[in-house]
């Protein structure tokens, strides 16, 4: 962790004492031009500045999160080059203009301050954001860059405290510093921390495909040195460097430092003689003797130190890492008893994380979702036998940690106990007949009501095709059309516009939702009369194809928990509402489709897991209640304008039942291949 704090240390110290300065030298101006001028404008200024880079850090980290893995891969990379070009512009314009700063404030407070106090904190804001924004962007690439949160933030943290504190005593002038010497020389080490940044960011566009030469690999340690050993930790934390680079990021690396090297000492010739006293320009063979030192020193250094040092793991006993390249490289011991671990993911990818039997593969313990850069905690019962991690990231196979047997004393059918066997396909075969058996039943339905709804289109009778539509629609939720489980079919019946190129208007955007946007906007009945005529054709072409789109076994247990969970991130949020509000008589509906895949797999959950079924009935009993409570003289209340109370209800037991049904993906789940 300490090895990504150092570098950002320095980012945050030197960003820190830009901004820093600035309000110095504003504060210092109000004080000489006007006594009795206020100086809460610029704090007020400064103020809005950090809450907007803030800001900006977090919008770009969850925007970041909600993106496939190639669209996480071409965002980082994007913002990587950008912060690099934004921090190298920075370097030159920062030794430009250190001498003329001061001047340039003092003349902006004496026009801002014959305006107002508006424009005296708008003067600060505008001075202060610059900075700020600069700040959040670079750190946020070298966050991605490092793989994890919490050292760059600690390291930067320190660096923006030390650096206000520098203001301070600069302000009371206790200290002196030659700022044109300590910005021109921590440039030398922010040049070579932004080349780190650039080849990330270079191979992130690579990884995401925007860029070629993924496969053009110039060096490969990963299988020569630890990923997690203390010196790869160092060079990666200082330089952005990792085990494994192509083509372009090595030439990348190497070319910016030296490029920008170059330039930025022809800069300092330029000078005089009093500002190149720290770094004088030597003749043209010691000049590349010097570059080429900034650039190879730093990993010399650290490997020759490394030779003289045995490698350690990075974490504590109990703390697992999951790598680029490997799950798990440090599960080396293990105990019997509750043990908890730290799982730290410095993959670069989120997924998912099992603690599981070497033997079998029954999971012990498992983490759901883990970002990447950060950390999470798990506690198992371990009793005597052979374990291993799994780790299943985003867009790369699963890989399987090393079996490591426990070094105490155990019962080790104790420890079936606490296991879940894998299930075998087989036993979801019967589970599959039944679902296959009441979809087809509820598709003769669906087939019934379209044509209801086609014939009441095709008569121009929008009233009758709008009562007609609704039960059209729950027929198709009992159906338990969840987690992609019809494919293009499905879209087609109840797809939605988002993502289409001219959303509600485009063609592609067909089936009952259509129908609905075309019957709560006014449409007319010519328009919708061929929408409504392909509906039918494709729920006949789902009859037909329906036992080829249901055979995965793997898609029962998960079917079970994302039929709710669809419908409380499409139809409780609104975001399926195309006009006629009905997402609480939706929502229903999928109670009960919900309850019919739980009669079909409730004999394999209670073999693995007594009671839950029992659980989960009074759970859907307690959602379907609060649902039927908001349907008022047969008419339900839209989701978006219900009363808080009804939506507190809806939400509260939507979220207890699904916390419930989550542990069934886990129980049922196949054994890993």
């Amino acid at each position: 962790m300490w090895a990504d704090a150092v570098p950002n240390f320095l980012i945050g110290l030197r960003e820190g004492l830009e901004g820093g300065l600035v309000v110095s030298i504003l504060l210092a101006a109000v004080a000489r031009s006007s006594a009795t001028a206020s100086k809460r404008p610029i704090w007020l200024g400064v103020l809005a500045a950090v809450i907007l880079s803030i800001s900006f850090g977090a919008l770009l980290t969850y925007s970041r999160s909600a993106l496939a893995s190639s669209a996480q891969e071409a965002f980082g990379g994007i913002l990587s080059v950008i912060a690099v070009i934004l921090v190298t512009a920075m370097i030159f314009w920062m030794r430009r203009t250190a001498r003329t700063l001061s001047g340039e404030l003092n003349a902006k407070v004496d026009v801002a301050l014959k305006l107002g106090v508006g424009a005296l904190a708008a003067t600060a804001f505008l001075a202060v954001a610059r900075e700020g924004l600069e700040t959040a962007l670079f750190l946020w690439t070298a966050v991605q860059a490092s793989g994890q949160t919490v050292g760059p933030l600690i390291g930067a943290g320190v660096g923006v405290v030390v650096a206000v504190g520098l203001c301070w005593l600069l302000y009371r002038r206790a200290v002196r510093i030659n700022l044109g010497v300590f910005f021109a020389r921590t440039a030398v080490a922010l040049v070579v921390i932004a080349g780190g940044v650039l080849a990330y960011g270079l191979g992130e566009l690579q990884e995401s495909g925007l860029l070629p030469g993924r496969a053009w690999v110039a060096f490969d340690l990963t299988n020569s040195i630890g990923s997690d050993s203390w010196w790869v930790s160092l060079v990666r934390g200082i330089t952005n460097l990792t085990p494994a680079m192509t083509w372009l990021q090595v030439v990348a690396y190497v070319g910016y430092i030296a490029t920008v090297l170059i330039v930025f000492r022809q800069v300092q010739a330029t000078r005089s003689p009093k500002e190149r006293t720290w770094f004088r320009v030597p003749a043209l063979g010691n000049r590349w003797a010097a570059i080429g030192a900034a650039v190879l020193v730093p990993l010399i250094a650290v490997g020759a130190f490394a030779l003289f040092t045995s490698s350690a793991s990075a974490g504590g006993d109990n703390t697992v890492t999951v790598t680029a390249s490997a799950c798990a490289p440090d599960f080396t011991t293990l105990g019997t008893g509750s043990q908890t671990f730290t799982v730290v993911n410095k993959s670069g990818r989120g997924g998912e994380v099992f603690f599981t039997q070497a033997n079998g593969g029954g999971v012990v313990g498992e983490i759901e979702s883990i970002g990447p850069g950060t950390r999470t905690t798990m506690t198992v019962t371990v009793a005597a036998g052979s374990y291993a991690w799994r780790c299943a990231m985003s867009g790369v196979p699963a890989r399987i940690s090393a079996a490591v047997a426990t070094s105490g004393a155990g019962s080790k059918a104790f420890s079936r106990m606490f296991a879940v066997p894998p299930l075998d396909p087989n036993e979801l075969t019967v589970p599959i007949q039944q679902y296959q058996t009441y979809v087809a039943g509820q598709l003769v339905t669906l087939t019934n009501e379209a044509a209801t709804l086609t014939a009441a289109i095709d008569a121009g009778n929008l009233d009758a095709a709008r009562a007609a539509w609704l039960p059209a629609q729950l027929t198709w939720e009992r159906v338990g059309a969840a987690y992609d489980s019809f494919g293009d079919s499905a879209t087609a019946i109840d797809g939605l516009p988002d993502g289409l190129p001219l959303g509600v208007a485009d063609p592609g955007f067909t089936g009952l939702r259509r129908i609905e946007y075309g019957l709560w906007h006014g449409q007319p009945a010519a328009t919708l009369a061929p929408i409504a005529a392909k509906l039918s054709a494709d729920i006949v072409s789902l009859q037909q194809n329906l036992s080829s789109l249901t055979v995965n076994p793997k898609d029962m247990p998960i079917r079970l928990h994302e039929i709710l969970e669809d419908a409380q991130r499409d139809h409780l949020s609104g975001m399926t509402d195309q006009g006629a509000g009905s997402g609480f008589a939706e929502t229903l509906a999928d109670v009960d489709g919900t309850r019919v895949v739980l009669g079909e797999l409730q004999d394999l959950i209670n073999q693995r897991k007594p009671g839950l079924v029992d659980t989960i009935e009074p759970q859907l009993d307690t959602l379907q209640h609060a649902l039927e409570a908001t349907e008022h003289n047969g008419v339900f209340d839209s989701e978006t304008t219900a009363p808080l109370a009804e939506r507190q209800h809806v939400n509260a037991a939507t979220g207890q039942v699904l916390e419930t049904l989550s542990l069934v993906p886990d129980l049922l789940e196949i054994g890993a291949s």
